[in-house]
Order: C-alpha cells, then structure tokens, then sequence
C-alpha cells in the first residue's frame, strides 16, 4: 500500500466517523410501496416477478409528465412530485436555480446522499462559469424534503426493500419534471451531473429520458445492492438487511434501481458519458466502477473516464476536486455546444 493510498484511506474513515446519527432500521419487504400487497405470503417470489417485469418495462415505471404546478421564487423551483410517497414533506420537491444564460445548455444537478440544502452551490456556479445552467434537486428526503425524526435521508437508502424503490424511482421522476420545466423556459441543450447516489439516479435519467444529451458521473458503480453491501457509507444499511436477504436476492430486487441494466438503452443513441472515479474509494468499490467502464466498452457507448487517486469523501479536495471540476466543465461545455 503507498503512503498517498494510506493517507487517503485515512481520510476516508475519519470523514465517516465524523457522521454519529446513524441508526440502524428495521428490515421491511415494504411492497406496499410497489403495489403490492403488505401482508404477501411470499415476498421473496413477489419481488422476482416484480423486478423482471419493471426492468422489462421501465419505460412505463419511470414514466412521467411536466408537473402543473412549477414555481420560481427566490431562485427556488418548487413542484408536486409524480410520486405519492407517504410523507407529504417529501412530495414537495425543492431545486435551486442558477442561471447563467437565457437560452443555451442547462443541467439538472443531483447531489449525493445525505447532501445539504447548500451542497454542490459552488459546483453550480463553477457551471455557470462555462455558460452553462444549473439546477440543483434536492433529493427525496433531504433537506426540505426530510420528514420528521430523521435527521438523515433514511428512505432513500434503507433496509425497508420497497421504500428504497420507490424513493429512487421518484428521484428519477422528479429528475424528469426538472427537465420538462428547463424546457419550457428555453432550454434545448439538456445535461445531467451526478454525484454518488445522484450518478446512478442520473444515468438512469439519461438512459429513459430521450432529451438528454450527456451526463458527467461523479462515482460509478454497478448494481445498487452491490453498493449497499460492500460500501463503508452503508454498512448501517447492510447490517439489517443482511439476516433477511442474501447478496444475489438484494441484487436482483433492487436491479431495476441500478446503473448497470440499462447500460444497453444508452447504445446508439449518441448520449455522452463522463464516468469519474476513485482508485481508493471504499463506498463505491474500484471493481465495480471499473465493471461499468467495461461494459460501457463493449457495448459502444460514447464515454469517457477519469481515475483518481483518491476516494469518495476525498473527491472534494484539492488537487482532485481541480481535476474533476476541469474535465466535468470541459465535457459538459463540449457535449451541450
């Protein structure tokens, strides 16, 4: 192991540690939150069924239309969001805009997990410096969004098996709207910018959404029960799921949640891809992120790829923060010209 690995790996776990209201939740099947039934006898060959059918027609299951009720006050865009969680706090969906031209390339920013009202702002306006538009999501359950007696976005990634879908298909779907209302002030040139959980949410926005013309992706991975499994970040989450469901199960239920299957739909499209990764990063696992790059390979996918020495809660610091703002400016620019 070098020293520079060693620091970062340092780093990493001080940074995770800093974070003490962790609380490790009660496992749910939660199919109810899928259409399903609460009381099924058999959750485990319900979610089968459901998984194969939903990624087979996910068309359908992240279907969306422009929300009818956009407002922008204070440079904040509020709308109903399609999806009806149980939490009214949470169907309320917050964005902040930063506008940098009237017309030209806008891009929906999706922040990472446990995100603050104010992160990213500084990533926003270094977009605005390339000419570039920015809204910024927040994400269900975060800040705005959170509902009471969670200080963190407990639902979004959770061991309640149907929440989780839910809450990621509503991110995606809010996602969706955000584009619809970028339209409808002028904006053709449509991009998306990742970080974390927000990738995966992103490129599955961009692998449904025929608008989009590239994504930047801070953090890749696979399969979204691979990270919850294997990440420093979640082990939380991992710890009651893991008596109740086994590591191909967790898989496969939360596949239609996940990057990696819809890989194919981005294939002769002329969607850009900007993947940007760490080499020591122990949330989202440097196999995995490199199983994505392959499969993006051989399947033709325009992209392109930046590896970093660093790791996951590392990627905010300089030089790598430099690195990563540069090449994300320099491809967004390019790919929404």
């Amino acid at each position: 192991m070098s020293w520079l690995e060693q620091v970062i790996r340092r780093y990493e776990h001080r940074r995770w540690t800093k974070d003490d209201n962790r609380r490790v939740l009660p496992f749910e099947w939660g199919l109810e939150h899928i259409g399903g039934p609460a009381a099924e006898p058999d959750p485990r060959g319900f979610l089968d069924r459901w998984a194969t059918r939903t990624l087979a027609h996910s068309d359908e299951w992240y279907a969306t239309s422009p929300a009818g009720d956009y407002r922008l006050a204070d440079g904040v865009l509020t709308f109903t969001s399609a999806i009806a969680s149980p939490w009214p706090e949470n169907n309320l969906v917050h964005a902040r805009f930063f506008q940098a031209k009237k017309t030209g390339p806008a891009v929906v920013v999706l922040p990472n997990w446990n995100a603050k009202w104010d992160g990213q702002i500084d990533l926003c306006r270094w977009l605005n410096r390339w000419g570039i538009t920015a809204l910024r999501l927040s994400l269900p359950y975060h800040d705005r969004r959170a509902i009471p007696g969670h200080e963190r976005a407990d639902y979004l990634v959770g061991p309640n098996i149907g929440l989780t879908l839910q809450a990621n298909r509503q991110a995606v779907t809010d996602t969706r709207r955000c584009l619809r209302w970028l339209e409808q002030q002028g904006y053709t040139k449509l991009g998306l910018l990742g970080t974390s959980i927000g990738s995966s949410i992103g490129f599955i926005t961009l692998a449904h959404d025929p608008a989009l013309r590239a994504g930047a992706f801070l953090h890749v991975s696979t399969y979204f029960g691979d990270v919850v499994r294997t990440g420093m970040t979640t082990m939380h989450v991992w710890e009651s799921l893991r008596t109740k469901v086994g590591p191909e199960e967790l898989r496969r239920y939360w596949a239609p949640i996940s990057p990696y299957p819809f890989i194919e739909r981005v294939r002769h499209t002329r969607k850009r891809c900007l993947m940007v990764s760490g080499r020591y990063d122990p949330t989202f696992w440097p196999e995995f992120s490199e199983h994505i790059l392959e499969k993006l390979r051989e399947d033709g996918v325009e992209h392109e790829r930046l590896v970093l020495p660093c790791g996951h809660y590392s990627l905010e610091l300089p030089p790598f923060s430099y690195a990563a703002g540069l090449r994300l400016g320099t491809f967004l620019f390019q790919s929404l010209a």
